[in-house]
């Protein structure tokens, strides 16, 4: 990773010692898992001294909270643009979805560290990152529900088949690579049409 795409990842983010700091944290964060990574890991992966990380962020849970709060605020963003549109629940839900995975093929490296170290975030912080999930398929499960009424989609449980479709994204963040052999768009759009057959519909 490079301090300019830290730059497109995190653009509110200030100063830019803050933003490699973020990057560096995801590098060891990925690399090590979030348990065995030290801050000096971190500090030295961002060519910075130890005592630099806590300028800017008071511990490493902090680092990896804001972290994983872009992440999912991010994704969220991602799905409110889709979700608010005049299409229909059918045309919403590709897109939402090829959106939502194309997402974490590209910054597979930060969803993995967003998705998957989540449970090492402390209470109060895995809630406000726990509210923007739920904001997330809240409006996947909206989407869901309008195609139901209007005969569109055929499930035997709505939150459950908005869990499904989103776990196909966050999954992803897992096995791709660039070596995968498909860009994120064209594995959004198959996904996209994956996702349509499991609610029922024909893409």
């Amino acid at each position: 990773m490079t301090i300019s795409l830290s730059a497109e990842l995190w653009p509110d983010v200030q100063p830019d010692a803050a933003r490699r700091l973020m990057l560096a944290g995801v590098e060891s964060f990925a690399r090590r898992g979030y348990h065995a990574t030290t801050t000096r890991d971190i500090a030295g992966a961002a060519g910075m001294s130890p005592a630099a990380l806590y300028v800017h962020f008071p511990s490493k849970a902090a680092l990896l909270f804001a972290i994983s709060k872009s992440g999912h605020q991010q994704t969220l963003d991602l799905v409110e643009d889709v979700a608010k549109r005049a299409d229909d629940p059918k045309e919403r839900m590709r897109r939402i979805v090829a959106d939502f995975v194309a997402w974490h093929a590209r910054r597979h490296t930060v969803a993995r560290v967003v998705q998957y170290e989540l449970q090492a975030l402390p209470e109060q912080e895995y809630q406000v990152v726990a509210d923007l999930r739920r904001r997330i398929e809240h409006l996947v499960r909206g989407v869901i529900e309008e195609g139901v009424a209007q005969g569109q989609f055929v499930v035997a449980d709505v939150k459950t088949a908005a869990r499904a479709v989103l776990s196909l994204g966050v999954d992803v963040a897992r096995w791709y690579t660039e070596r995968t052999g498909k860009t994120p768009k064209a594995l959004g759009r198959e996904y996209g049409d994956l996702a349509l057959r499991m609610l029922g519909a024909q893409p």
